[in-house]
């Protein structure tokens, strides 16, 4: 056999330590981009952006409804914070009234139940709303303290 027929059989495959390297190299790069984004981080703060746009929803029902009705405030909204699943009258107020002033009420996003479309029965949003001795309702995340607004 000649000298040139050897030399194109043996480098016709990946030696083990080249393979070895390559996989090393792709594992450092995949690190790098795992920490770069974050997955968590990032479910976090989308589970932070639902419970804002819930929060400011649940408020503009509640101040259509306030609007609707010269300033009263649905059943139910008290002088201190209470889940919105205990308000059955504040969900009956926005949900079925006349006025429909919000389709179904939102849920925390780590909740495994869908909006509350009917007030029957026992259900949990994990928001809460209250109003203050001025008459300003607060709407707030029960999971994230941070989240709340107050009109």
């Amino acid at each position: 056999m000649s000298l040139s027929k050897l030399q194109s059989k043996s480098s016709q495959g990946f030696t083990l330590i080249e393979l070895v390297v390559v996989i090393g190299i792709l594992a450092v790069l995949l690190t790098i981009v795992l920490v770069a984004v974050n997955p968590s981080k990032q479910f976090q703060a989308a589970d932070d952006t639902k419970r804002r746009s819930d929060v400011n929803a649940i408020l503009n029902a509640i101040s259509q409804y306030s609007a609707d009705h010269h300033g009263l405030l649905p059943s139910g909204i008290g002088d201190s914070a209470a889940e919105i699943g205990t308000l059955t009258n504040l969900c009956s107020d926005l949900i079925t009234s006349p006025g429909n002033y919000i389709p179904a009420l939102p849920v925390d996003p780590t909740l495994s139940t869908g909006p509350i479309t009917t007030c029957t029965g026992s259900f949990t949003t994990d928001y809460s709303a209250m109003h203050d001795s001025s008459g300003r309702v607060t709407v707030a995340s029960i999971l994230n303290s941070d989240i709340s607004v107050m009109r």
